[in-house]
């Protein structure tokens, strides 16, 4: 070989991603403030969610996952990476297309249930469609209705409600638009015991029944058994992934001291 002939070796690509996901995040760092008083919420992350799974996201208060779960479904944008969802990148949208992306393939149930207090169960589930200028079909929406058994709630309104009933509504408005990805905040957060199994219960035959691709924050270990896995972080950054997790699984993950 002359000294004048040389080889460019080959860089090992990284990770690829599964392609068959439905919500993938690549490389997201989220910075809040500059300069030395700069914090990173997000360090690096990289996510995929699968079609018809369902996931749970835990990590101690500041680990970054509700920051996280706003990025991936849209709410907030990323200092660095992008989010790609049903084969969309999010950092190449307009805010107008990404409002529109976002009613289209992303539901979202919150801790808070965030119905309108003066219309009625099904007037709330219909909403997103209605702003959209969208007809329910009727078919899916009966379906909807009596899957989280609201059959006999459908006119009333929030005040007439239970708090595990207009959570039921929640979840339904969450469903009705048939969105490529569920995503939940605390959803059982402010529910009793009896009313939070009932609705993880939900979210499960959704997954199951249904197809529906669900990706839930939450800080109780018993609600993160019903996911498919849980993804843990820990200072901004992934700390460990737990498939079919169990309880023990989880507490064994959570009480473990940081690397």
């Amino acid at each position: 070989m002359s000294p004048s002939t040389f080889v460019v070796e080959p860089q090992p690509a990284a990770p690829a991603l599964p392609q068959t996901a439905v919500v993938r995040g690549h490389g997201l760092v989220k910075r809040f403030g500059t300069g030395t008083s700069a914090v990173d919420a997000l360090r690096g992350v990289d996510v995929a969610f699968e079609t018809g799974s369902f996931t749970a996201i835990m990590g101690p208060s500041g680990s970054g996952k509700s920051t996280l779960l706003h990025i991936l479904a849209g709410l907030d944008r990323p200092t660095e990476g992008w989010v790609e969802i049903d084969g969309t990148r999010l950092d190449r949208l307009s805010d107008r297309d990404l409002t529109l992306l976002r009613r289209r393939s992303v539901g979202f149930v919150f801790q808070s249930y965030n119905l309108l207090p003066v219309l009625t169960a099904e007037e709330n589930i219909t909403l997103p469609l209605r702003i959209g200028g969208k007809r329910a079909d009727r078919e899916w929406l009966e379906t909807l209705i009596e899957a989280v058994g609201l059959g006999d709630r459908r006119t009333h309104r929030p005040a007439e409600m239970s708090g595990g009933q207009q959570q039921r509504v929640a979840v339904a408005r969450a469903l009705v638009s048939r969105p490529a990805v569920v995503f939940g905040d605390e959803p059982t957060g402010n529910l009793d015991s009896t009313s939070s199994r009932e609705i993880l219960e939900l979210l499960r035959r959704a997954v199951d029944d249904l197809g529906q691709t669900i990706v839930m924050v939450t800080h109780d270990p018993s609600a993160a058994t019903i996911a498919d896995r849980v993804v843990f972080l820990a200072d901004g950054s992934i700390a460990g992934i737990e498939e079919q997790p169990t309880i023990d699984d989880i507490l064994d993950h959570l009480r473990a001291p940081a690397p």
